[in-house]
């Protein structure tokens, strides 16, 4: 019962995890950083936490094979991706609004999983899926934006940041032989930073804002957004399977949005409550009828 759970639950954390991030990138424009400043220094400290984790345990690169080494490259190479294209959305979708386009990665995610194992969305991952697609709605606070004057590059960036997302969770679920899971993150975080600093803002490096205080958002973003949810998705999605790991991933939105009202003040009315509520419904059942199988 303990073994059936504990998969998920990593998961589950992994996700909470990438729902703080938001807040900690407004409180950085609070202090006059702009959005692509304070992403930058979340894969350039993601880079050098993992890089003291890989010196303090291994030291040695693993040999991969190439099948190895491209599903590394392809995780590094999306997780960058998503963070760099997700910002770009937030230039024509309100916040609201991008959280809700990117959260179709949920269902994105079990019909990739789907299509790959050649299968059918259970009857339970529908049922859930229902649930998320109503809280989402619910809880993001959208029913009230007026949505004609969205431009179109701004719904074809939340749904390629979307399918990105999706695609991450899907490679992260397939092991990797020989490499460890902090050899894995380490060298997932080399390959992001490397496309970050290609697109966003390298111009960190040496403008001096690092030294008038980035680095203090840089820290707790690499910590949060790289170092923790990489080393437990690594840990957990092989075992959970990418269809329940996209699942469960929609742990991000409540989070995000009591994080918010917790330290940006916002407001948070009912409806966002009764949908935090519809996520929490949809992300337990897999999990849980997942268990009452394993004790018949």
């Amino acid at each position: 019962m303990k073994q059936s759970w504990i998969y998920p639950l990593l998961i589950i954390i992994a996700s909470c995890s990438y729902g703080i991030l938001s807040t900690i990138v407004k409180v950085a424009m609070q202090h006059g950083f702009t959005s692509a400043e304070a992403v930058t220094s979340q894969y350039l400290f993601g880079f050098f936490l993992a890089l003291i984790l890989f010196v303090t345990t291994q030291r040695t690169l693993p040999k991969v094979s190439k099948s190895g080494a491209f599903t590394l490259l392809l995780a590094g190479s999306l997780t960058a991706v998503t963070g760099t294209v997700y910002g770009q959305s937030l230039n024509y979708l309100p916040a609201s609004l991008a959280v809700v386009m990117l959260f179709q990665f949920t269902w994105i995610g079990l019909f990739m999983d789907c299509m790959i194992k050649k299968r059918f969305p259970s009857r339970i991952e529908l049922i859930s899926l229902a649930f998320l697609f109503a809280g989402t709605i619910l809880a993001a606070g959208i029913l009230d934006v007026d949505l004609s004057q969205i431009a179109w590059q701004g719904w074809a960036l939340g749904l390629v940041a979307a399918f990105s997302f999706a695609a991450f969770l899907q490679v992260n679920s397939r092991p990797v032989e020989g490499v460890t899971t902090i050899g894995r993150t380490f060298i997932v975080s080399i390959v992001s930073l490397v496309i970050i600093l290609l697109f966003l803002s390298p111009e960190i490096l040496w403008n001096g804002q690092l030294s008038a205080g980035l680095w203090k958002f840089g820290l707790t973003l690499g910590l949060f957004g790289i170092i923790l949810p990489i080393l437990l998705f690594s840990i957990a999605a092989p075992k959970v399977g990418g269809g329940l790991v996209s699942i469960l991933s929609a742990m991000e939105l409540p989070v995000a949005i009591i994080v918010s009202v917790i330290v940006l003040k916002e407001s948070l009315t009912l409806l966002q409550i009764c949908g935090i509520f519809l996520v929490l419904i949809g992300t337990t059942l897999p999990s849980y009828f997942a268990a009452k199988k394993h004790t018949i």
